[in-house]
């Protein structure tokens, strides 16, 4: 189960985390989980061009040691990375010290102040550690994109249905989201744009 619209209780429990930006101005912030990857990153790359506007990418450290000329177009393109740990660990899965180090490997790599914890989950105890260095940044619109019994239509309407000033939109740079995010985040960017709404980074 996930929630499209991230609830209060969870804003409660990760508190110090930011789940959005300034609901006072019309800016939205466009964000990909796990790449990069070639089955998909260039697509993002070449859509978001085509709109001429920026997103950040939270990328998996062994993924960027795959792919690294595709990390390198994201850097060349202007737009905003951040640390996704290096293989994509469950936080409430992992020893604190392995979980730490294995963020401090993807660090190396992206060279960020901001951290993601893959799933959205991680310990208080790492997040306490994390705090001093990193801006955890979370979400408070994921379009499920990740999800395969999802139509990609259900994907583009979790998106713009749920978005408001201030956003940060969750969308995935992963293999199992590839139909959805081929569909939807071109339609998600059109219209949010038609509804006058300026995509920024974090």
């Amino acid at each position: 189960m996930y929630f499209v619209k991230a609830p209060f209780f969870l804003k409660m429990f990760y508190s110090k985390s930011i789940w959005n930006k300034t609901r006072k101005e019309n800016k939205i912030y466009l964000t990909f989980d796990d790449g990069p990857i070639p089955e998909l990153t260039s697509f993002i790359l070449d859509t978001l061009q085509h709109f001429n506007i920026k997103a950040t990418f939270f990328c998996v450290g062994e993924n960027i040691k795959k792919n690294p000329h595709l990390f390198e177009r994201i850097l060349l393109e202007g737009h905003q990375v951040g640390n996704h740990t290096y293989s994509h660990l469950k936080g409430w899965e992992t020893n604190d010290d392995v979980y730490l180090e294995n963020v401090q490997r993807c660090q190396e790599l992206t060279k960020s102040n901001l951290f993601r914890p893959p799933y959205g989950r991680a310990k208080k105890s790492q997040l306490k550690k994390l705090y001093s260095r990193y801006q955890i940044i979370m979400w408070d619109v994921l379009t499920g994109d990740f999800d395969l019994q999802l139509t990609p239509e259900k994907c583009l309407e979790n998106a713009i249905k749920n978005t408001e000033n201030g956003s940060i939109i969750v969308f995935h740079d992963n293999i199992k989201a590839v139909p959805r995010v081929q569909y939807a985040l071109p339609k998600t960017i059109q219209y949010l744009l038609d509804k006058n709404y300026r995509f920024e980074v974090l």
